[in-house]
Parts: structure tokens; sequence; C-alpha cells
């Protein structure tokens, strides 16, 4: 069933965002992939869109020596290959008039002095008021000296006194675990104020993750039954198709608990656990979501065994292409206990929820890309239409999918037409891509535009990435104490382990079909 096009109802909500003001944003890992694939297209479809500021210089720091022209056809390829919308030769070119490169390392103080010098000679050309973006698209071994040599060379002072601003924003990890992290924060918050400081997860400047917040407090047929009375369980599944290709030196120190389940699912699992917040003020919001953390049910001693699988890919073949076992991977230790795929049964211990299992996993070299989160009901009385034990209804789900097709879905049960009495399951689909008429902006579009903004309600505040830490933390101590020598496996391009299906089955449940 698709949904009535309502586009001429479109109605403005209180979330707008003030004016964006000139700003230069200096990219430290400006020759790196992110930039190319993401943030300089993102920036680029802001422009396409009318929402960049009137007046911007975008300074690209980065170990490999490049002249601006240089760093310009190496974006522009990376646009043609990852920009939402086409390249419009007229358009890039005006955009590749603000776009600047200087190498440096990020060690080295004097990179700051010539950083401050080169910030300030483009802002007297470009007449910009000195608001200034860091973005650290780095590993997070180098944060602590960019941070000092930001302090010390003084490009992090607003440069225009109170009138303008500076701004950081950290790409995830922020840590390994809750030690890190700690320390992590503190040096960021020794040169900025908490106030300054984006903590980037890009799922949370997806669409449909948005949509969450949208469909729970704008619709008023799901908050009276989004509670333990009517909603039986809870599905988050994050699927990823690719091995670890290119990524194994990283994904070797992270394991898919740090590097998808810390950020990625309990910020899904807050925006579908979380109270109304009385508004939208970014602080609000956050206060919503810190509550969630705050109620999850510890996992530690013999909890870990009992609540937490962990597996690795071996041989097999996705998509019609061999993948290799992880511990054959170029990169990967043989003898590594590094999980690729990873399973959870969490409570969120507080009256709305108390007693709903959330079911969270994600994994590598799984059967396809995809991400939703399931929220599914209680069954209905077995009388009626559900009398018959032996073929019980299926229950109501509603579905939202966050990638591929960005959408969601509510399952009912509907009457066959015939003379004879029989019912089937149908869905009632939505996507956003037919009903409005045009892709969605991609995460990274939004969340600069946020940051350019000063919007910090779609980024992690200080607490939330420490209480979330501290969660996972007492789960890798746990592993730690198992001192397994080989986890769990399962063939690449499967669904996961059996240890999976019987962790959720030892509940009368099973994993969604995707």
């Amino acid at each position: 069933m698709a949904p009535t096009d309502h586009r001429s109802e479109i109605n403005p909500t209180q979330e707008t965002l003030p004016p964006v003001e000139p700003c230069t944003l200096v990219i430290f890992g400006g020759s790196g992939d992110l930039a190319k694939r993401r943030l300089i297209p993102a920036l680029y479809n802001l422009l396409l869109d009318g929402l960049m500021p009137s007046n911007y210089v975008v300074l690209g720091l980065g170990r490999k020596p490049m002249s601006d022209e240089e760093f310009r056809a190496a974006v522009r390829d990376g646009v043609a290959k990852h920009s939402r919308q086409a390249l419009i030769a007229d358009t890039w070119n005006a955009f590749a008039r603000h776009l600047f490169y200087m190498a440096g390392e990020n060690d080295d103080p004097n990179t700051y002095v010539r950083l401050k010098a080169r910030a300030e000679e483009l802002e007297r050309t470009f007449q910009l008021p000195g608001n200034r973006i860091f973005y650290l698209s780095i590993p997070p071994s180098s944060f602590t000296p960019v941070c000092e040599g930001l302090s010390a060379s003084g490009i992090a002072a607003k440069a225009g006194g109170e009138t303008s601003y500076a701004r950081i924003i950290v790409e995830k990890p922020v840590g390994r675990d809750l030690k890190s992290a700690q320390e992590i924060n503190a040096v960021t918050g020794r040169v900025f104020d908490e106030s300054q400081i984006f903590r980037i997860d890009h799922y949370l400047g997806k669409e449909t993750v948005q949509n969450l917040m949208v469909v729970r407090f704008a619709n008023s047929i799901f908050e009276p039954i989004w509670n333990r009375k009517y909603i039986d369980h809870v599905q988050i599944t994050v699927s990823e198709a690719e091995g670890v290709g290119t990524r194994a030196s990283y994904y070797e120190e992270a394991g898919a608990l740090r590097d998808m389940v810390q950020n990625h699912l309990l910020q899904l699992l807050c925006l579908v656990a979380m109270e109304p917040p009385y508004s939208l003020d970014p602080d609000v919001v956050r206060n919503a979501k810190m509550e969630v953390l705050r109620c999850l049910r510890p996992i530690t001693g013999k909890d870990v065994e009992q609540f937490t699988v962990r597996a690795q890919y071996t041989e097999g073949t996705a998509h019609g292409e061999p993948v290799p076992g992880y511990r054959r991977e170029k990169g990967v230790n043989s003898t590594s206990t590094t999980e690729t795929y990873v399973a959870v049964k969490c409570f969120v211990e507080n009256w709305r929820w108390s007693g709903v299992p959330f079911y969270l996993r994600t994994g590598k070299a799984l059967p396809l890309r995809a991400s939703e989160v399931a929220v599914q009901f209680k069954d209905i009385p077995q009388i009626l239409f559900n009398a018959n034990a032996q073929a019980p209804q299926a229950p109501n789900v509603l579905t939202l999918r966050i990638q591929p097709e960005e959408g969601l879905s509510l399952r009912i049960v509907s009457r066959v037409p015939g003379t004879r009495a029989q019912t089937h399951p149908v869905e009632m689909n939505f996507k956003y891509g037919e009903v409005f008429g045009k892709p969605s902006p991609e995460a990274y579009e939004r969340l600069l535009l946020d940051v350019m903004a000063g919007d910090a309600s779609r980024f992690m505040r200080r607490d939330a990435v420490e209480a979330s830490w501290a969660w996972i933390t007492q789960i890798l101590e746990g592993w730690e104490q198992l001192g397994q020598r080989w986890l769990p496996e399962y063939q690449a391009g499967t669904w996961g382990p059996v240890e999976a299906d019987r962790l959720i089955q030892h509940d009368g449940r099973a994993w969604r079909t995707l």
C-alpha cells in the first residue's frame, strides 16, 4: 500500500536553524578519503541547495604535499563519483575558488603557526568575520597534538572577539574504552568549551534516524502504545556486506562492539527508548537520550556470556565474490580474537520499558548492507482470528529502514479476498524517494550544516559519550576475563553464527529476515 501524497500539506516545525554565518572550515586530514568521499561532496550539495553561507573558505590540511589546484582536482574527482547531485561545471568552478590546501604534520608546532597565518590571509581576502570550524578527520592518537597546536598558536581563539565563534568537530571513534574517551574529552575540553565541541556520528544525520522522533512524537497513534504493555521487543540491526577490506589495521584495534555498537546502535536505541523531550532545544533532546543510557542494565560477570555473542567470519562468498576468512585478511593477526559480529540482548530499566528486551546485532560480511529498527508489538489474544495455536497470527511490526531504501513500514493482518475466512500479513510501505520525489540529503550534509548553524542536537555530549563507553567497557572487560582464544564463526555471506540465533530463540523469538 502506497501512502497518499501529502506534499501540499507540508508544515514547518519549531526545528528551524539560525542563520548560517560566513566561516572558515579547516579539515585536518584534508587529503584523506573522508574529505574526498563525504565532506567536500556534502559541502558542494549544500551549495547546490542554497544552504551554504553567503561567504566561506574551506582549507584542507594534510601530510601529502599538494598545491591548491591539485587539491581542487583531487576533490573534484570525489564529487564526481560520490555527490548526491550531478557535478555542474559552472557551480563547481565557483565552489572551487573557495577551496585551499596546505601540507603539514599534526605533531609539528610550526604547522599551526603557518595554519593561523594562512587562515588570516584567506579571511582578509574573502572578508570573513573570523568564524572558524576545525574538523578532525584524523586518528584519535593525533587529537592531543592538534588541540595543543590550536591552543598554542591562538588560531582557536575567537578571531573577531565575541562576534565570532570557534568550533571543533571530532570524528568517531571518541576513544576505545572509557579511560581513553575521558582522556580525549579532557584534551578537547582544555581548548574548547563543551558548547564548541561537536562529536559527530553520521548515523544521527540520516533521514530515517531523524524521522524516529517525528514518528513517535508527531503521531498520536504511537505514543500511547510505546511501552512495555504493548511492545514485545525491539530489534536494531546494522548489517554490512563487505569484509574489513583496507580497514584491517583499524578494525583489529576496534572490533564490531567498539566500531558500531558504542555509537550507532546505542544512539538508535536512545531514540527509540527516550521519553518525550519538552522542546527541541539541543540540550533538552540530549538530556532525554542521556536518561536512556543511565537506565541501561549493566552487562557484567556471567551476564556477559548470557547476553552477548561475538564471532568472526570465515571464508565464504558475498555478492558472488570470494571472501577470505577474517584471520586471513591482509593486516589481520592470524590468531586474532577481534569480533566482526556482535549480538547483544539488553534492557532499559525504567517504568516505560521494564522487561522489554532490546536485541542489537551488527556484523561484517553479511548477506547485504542494511540498517533498520523493528518494533514488534505483542500478540493479540488467542481468540477470534488468532485461535489456532498451531498457526498463530503474525504480530504487528513497525519497521524504520535507515538503509538502503530509507522509509518505514507497518505490518498489519488483513483478510484474504475470497469465500473462505483467511488472513494474511500485509505491509504498509512508505519510501522517502517515492513520496517526496527526491533523494534525501546525505547525513554529512545535514551535520555540517548543523555545525555551521551551531545546532548540537544531533551530536553526542561529553556525558553521553562517557556513559556509553562505561556500559561498553564492562562488556569488553567481561570478554577479556573469558580469555577465549577462538571465537564462534560464521561463513561470509550468511547472517551470523548459530550462537546469535540461540540468543534470541531462547526467548521464543527470532531475528527478522532483512
